[in-house]
C-alpha cells in the first residue's frame, strides 16, 4: 500500500458494489462474502454500503453456516441480499454495533440446525426493512424474537409471506407482538401474507372479522382481504399498509378491495372462481402500469 492508497481507503465513506451476473460461476456466493468481508476490512471509514442490489437469489450473499471475521464500528447504513436468517442473525450480533439502517432482502427463512443464542438488544437500530422471497414458517420462533430486539426501532417496514400458523395475522397480531414492543415506532409500513389450512371447520375468520379489527386501531390507514380455496382447503390473508409502496402484487383474487396502486409493475392472478370482464376492468383502473 502507497500512502495515497491508504488515504483513498480512510476517505471513502459511501460505497455501492454490484456483481455482473456470470452463468458459468458456480461459487459466486463464495466469491461475494469473500468481496464482503474485504470491503468492510479495508475502507475504515465507510459508513454506508450497499452490497450487490442486483443479485439473483441463487447469488445472495452466504456465510456459509460460520459468521465472518470482520466488525466495524463507523458503518451505519447497510443493504444486502442474504441467502438465508442465519446470515441476518451474524450480520447483527454486535459487529456492527454503530448500524442505524439495515435494509436486508432474505431469501429463505427457516429453521436451521444452528444455534445461534442472540439476544441482545440492538439499541441503535433505527430502520429496518425486511423482504423475503419464500414463504416463512418460523414467524413466531424465529422473526418476533430479532423484532424484538430493536427497543429504539422508528421505521419499520416488512414484506413477508408466513405459513404454518393456525391462524392468520391481522392488526391485533402486529400489535401485540411488534407496536407495543417498539416505543419509538412512527412509521410502519408492512406487505403481509398468511396462509392457514383448513378441513371442515365451520368457524373460519372472515374479511369482516379482520376489518372490525382494523377500524379499531388508532392506524386506518390499513387493508385487508380474506380468500378461501376450498379445493386446497386453504385460506389467506392478505393485509398491507396503504398506499401501497410494492412493485409487485401477488396472487390477486376476486375479492380485491380496489385502490390505486402506482408502484406496481408485476402482478399474478389466483382464484378458483373465474375473472368476469368487470374484474378486469377494475384491474386496469387500479394497476395502470402493469409491464407483466
Amino acid at each position: 500500500d502507497t500512502p495515497l492508497t491508504n488515504i483513498f481507503k480512510s476517505q471513502i465513506s459511501s460505497l455501492v458494489i454490484d456483481v455482473i451476473e456470470n452463468k458459468k460461476q458456480s461459487l459466486i456466493e463464495y466469491v461475494n462474502a469473500f468481496i464482503f468481508t474485504h470491503i468492510i476490512t479495508i475502507f475504515s471509514n465507510l459508513q454506508y454500503l450497499n452490497f450487490c442490489p442486483s443479485l439473483f437469489f441463487y447469488q445472495y450473499l452466504s456465510f456459509d453456516n460460520s459468521p465472518p471475521t470482520v466488525f466495524s464500528s463507523t458503518l451505519l447504513e447497510l443493504r444486502v441480499c442474504l441467502e438465508n436468517f442465519t446470515d441476518c442473525l451474524y450480520l447483527l450480533d454486535g459487529r456492527f454495533n454503530q448500524l442505524r439502517t439495515l435494509h436486508v432482502k432474505i431469501f429463505d427463512i427457516t429453521f436451521s440446525s444452528l444455534v445461534i443464542d442472540n439476544k441482545d438488544k440492538l439499541p441503535n437500530l433505527k430502520h429496518f426493512l425486511l423482504n423475503c422471497d419464500m414463504k416463512i414458517d418460523g414467524y413466531d420462533e424465529l422473526l418476533l424474537p430479532l423484532l424484538h430486539r430493536m427497543l429504539n426501532l422508528e421505521k419499520l417496514c416488512l414484506c413477508l409471506t408466513v405459513c404454518e400458523r393456525n391462524r392468520f395475522i391481522d392488526i391485533s397480531d402486529l400489535e401485540k407482538d411488534i407496536i407495543n414492543h417498539m416505543p419509538q415506532l412512527n412509521k410502519f409500513l408492512f406487505n403481509i401474507y398468511s396462509t392457514i389450512c383448513f378441513n371442515d371447520q365451520i368457524d373460519l375468520p372472515s374479511n369482516e372479522d379482520i376489518q372490525h379489527r382494523f377500524k379499531a386501531s388508532k392506524d386506518n390507514k390499513m387493508i385487508s382481504c380474506i380468500d378461501y380455496f376450498p379445493s386446497r382447503k386453504e385460506g389467506q390473508c392478505h393485509i398491507y399498509s396503504y398506499p401501497y409502496r410494492g412493485e409487485s402484487y401477488k396472487n390477486l383474487t376476486n375479492n380485491f378491495p380496489g385502490g390505486f396502486f402506482q408502484y406496481v409493475h408485476e402482478l399474478t392472478l389466483y382464484d378458483e372462481r373465474p375473472f368476469e370482464h368487470e374484474f378486469f376492468l377494475r384491474i386496469s383502473q387500479s394497476f395502470p402500469f402493469i409491464k407483466r
